[in-house]
């Protein structure tokens, strides 16, 4: 007998959990990627973007359809991370990502919005409006860049989508969450890249934008990213 469809979130959620600790996975992960330091040390944080798409897939196929509420997914991602740790050793590399997580999670917890998930050198955040997300990507990039160790100035990559992701339990997953991961992948260092359904909630007054190529799987083909920028 086929299970009602109202049961499939939490199968999926459940089975996210068994997923996240199983420990053969945890181990093949951190091999892989061993400087992925955090405090979520299960399977999804350690692979962190790789898993993070192959997961969404897996969920978006067995919950299809989309939520019910408008979300602004936010994403970071820390440009050249994992070969300068591999240069300076494990301890500088976990002073450098906590110093980078102080800069990253008040100005989203100031600005309403919701540290989801930590994903080893990257965070993912959700947000009710845009224009908070935007503000608290402007806020992160300026705490970020007052940090330095051993020599070393961090960069920030930004991508920022505004749609209507599937929530299971404290997460969100769907082709949305994914658009918005690629927009950060896309960025350029200490940019900001906004899909065009979030630059659409910005106020034009007080925001530059710049149109951007922008080409991933699993985005829509008429999908526009802008980068954006405090007007002067």
């Amino acid at each position: 007998m086929k299970e009602p469809s109202e049961n499939l979130p939490k199968r999926v959620a459940a089975s996210a959990r068994r997923l996240n600790r199983n420990p053969k996975l945890v181990e093949l992960a951190r091999r892989r990627r061993p400087h992925a330091m955090e405090e979520e040390r299960g399977f999804l944080g350690e692979l962190g973007m790789v898993t993070l798409e192959a997961w969404q897939r897996l969920a978006e196929s067995q919950a299809r359809g989309r939520g019910d509420v408008d979300v602004v997914i936010l994403f970071t991602d820390l440009v050249g991370f994992s070969s300068w740790a591999l240069e300076v050793g494990d301890q500088a590399a976990i002073r450098l990502l906590n110093q980078v997580t102080d800069a990253i999670e008040p100005p989203i917890v100031e600005r309403r919005g919701e540290v989801v998930k930590r994903l080893g050198d990257g965070l993912m955040a959700a947000f009710g409006s845009g224009p908070d997300a935007f503000e608290a990507a402007l806020a992160i990039n300026r705490g970020v860049a007052e940090i330095e160790v051993a020599g070393h100035r961090p960069q920030l990559r930004t991508g920022i989508h505004l749609g209507r992701p599937r929530k299971l339990g404290g997460d969100y997953f769907g082709v949305d969450v994914n658009i918005a991961a690629r927009l950060a992948e896309a960025a350029k260092p200490d940019e900001v890249l906004v899909s065009d359904r979030a630059r659409e909630t910005l106020d034009s007054t007080v925001v530059e934008s710049r149109k951007r190529r922008f080409r991933a799987k699993g985005a829509p083909k008429d999908l526009t990213a802008y980068a954006v920028t405090p007007r002067t």
